[in-house]
């Protein structure tokens, strides 16, 4: 079951509320999970239940995202914004201090929440932010694509490409090692949160600018890359070693660049691991 919450953000304009989509699962010490651009909170849906067996998991659709309205108008998207944003929901929703992991633009977010002291641990998988400019242009270049080809698809054909192993490459394969194993039904889920998100186009003006540049001391954090990751290539994990010299750095084996799907149980357990 999903909820949403609103609560109250500043803004250079003054006070403005915003809200967010939720589930709110599980028992124990919180973990919120954050996804990257363009998707939605069920993309954490394969690592879920093993999750909940141990934390009290708040899966959140990002502004503009999913379930969750865009971000009040003149609110920019930017990485202290969106940061901000994160830490007032936490309070909204009564949770001080949560373990975070994100996946991409989420993994980003996660270590800005660690670098606030907002986290209690933080892992992120495949986190946005360690790019050359060249890297970013290729990233930012596919995302786009990707966005204009889920725009440019009727329904039915969708929901046909859907149906089939190579129509499910064909729409996920880029984030995707394994397409085959996401279900038809999730696969059309996706591609209509892609194509109908409001803050796509905002949240990626945003990150032209972005490097994350900053060490994230005291703070638990793993960086995981998956060793098939075909849109934020794994050897940006070694840049974000070096500049989080603390953090443990952790191949995943067979896995794409949203690699809850490929191996869900590898990434429970990396999550857990960390939050440990």
């Amino acid at each position: 079951m999903s909820a949403q919450i609103s609560f109250t953000i500043e803004s250079p304009h003054g006070s403005r509320t915003a809200s967010i989509a939720y589930r709110r699962t599980g028992a124990g010490e919180p973990l919120l999970l954050l996804h990257g651009i363009g998707h939605h909170r069920q993309a954490w849906d394969p690592v879920l239940p093993a999750l909940a067996a141990e934390r009290d998991v708040i899966a959140v659709d990002l502004p503009g995202f999913g379930e969750s309205p865009s971000l009040p108008e003149s609110v920019r998207y930017d990485l202290t914004t969106m940061g901000a944003t994160l830490g007032a929901l936490c309070e909204a929703l009564g949770v001080e201090r949560p373990h975070v992991a994100g996946n991409s633009l989420g993994g980003l977010l996660a270590l800005e929440l660690g670098r606030e002291k907002l986290a209690r641990s933080v892992t992120a998988l495949s986190p946005a932010g360690f790019w050359t400019e060249t890297e970013r242009r290729f990233a930012f270049a596919t995302l786009l694509a990707m966005r204009h080809g889920a725009r440019a698809l009727p329904l039915p054909v969708i929901e046909r490409l859907a149906g089939t192993a190579a129509g499910r490459a064909a729409l996920t394969s880029t984030i995707y090692a394994r397409p085959g194993r996401r279900s038809p039904e999730a696969v059309v889920a996706e591609t209509l949160a892609l194509r109908d998100a409001t803050g796509f186009e905002q949240t990626l003006a945003a990150g032209r600018s972005v490097l994350f540049t900053d060490d994230v001391p005291d703070v638990p954090v793993t960086v995981a890359w998956g060793s098939r990751d075909r849109l934020l290539l794994r050897r940006q994990g070694i840049r974000a070693k070096h500049i989080i010299p603390a953090a443990r750095l952790v191949r995943l084996p067979g896995c794409g660049h949203v690699p809850m799907n490929d191996d869900p149980a590898l990434v429970a357990r990396v999550i857990l691991d960390t939050s440990r």
